[in-house]
């Protein structure tokens, strides 16, 4: 006889870094299967959960939203082609959105290095001085 493996509610938070409380949140929201009960109740899921709440965790932290990795991740919706053309579409916009953030933090980056540059400079200097970022930034305030 094989046993299942399973995970219970506080295993399955301390491995996957949130709370018990946003599990069953995840759950009453459809972004997890509802979760075996044992007989004293407790909640018990199987281990490829903490793969998938890891995902939405990452998923979150990169711009999606709940809504949208629910679904992602939901059985409920339709089934074949028209769900995967669903789930492609949806990714298809979600890098195209990803992709011009990068740019932007990409261009910010840029200004920072050259900021950085701009203080490495200032402070090679031997004599006391302004800030040159900090002046750089009054200046284009006070246009």
């Amino acid at each position: 006889m094989t046993r299942r493996t399973a995970l219970r509610i506080g295993s399955l938070a301390k491995s996957s870094g949130v709370s018990r409380d946003t599990l069953r949140y995840y759950e009453r929201g459809r972004l997890l299967p509802r979760a075996l009960r044992c007989e004293g109740g407790f909640r018990e899921y199987d281990t490829k959960v903490l793969h998938w709440v890891r995902f939405i965790k990452q998923a979150q932290a990169h711009g999606l939203t709940l809504k949208e990795i629910r679904d992602l991740v939901s059985h409920e919706a339709d089934a074949g082609r028209q769900r995967c053309r669903y789930v492609r579409d949806l990714l298809a916009r979600k890098v195209i959105e990803l992709e011009a953030r990068q740019r932007e933090l990409d261009a910010f980056c840029g200004t920072l290095r050259d900021y950085l540059h701009m203080c490495d400079r200032a402070l090679e200097r031997r004599t006391e001085v302004e800030c040159p970022v900090v002046e750089n930034l009054g200046q284009a305030k006070a246009e």
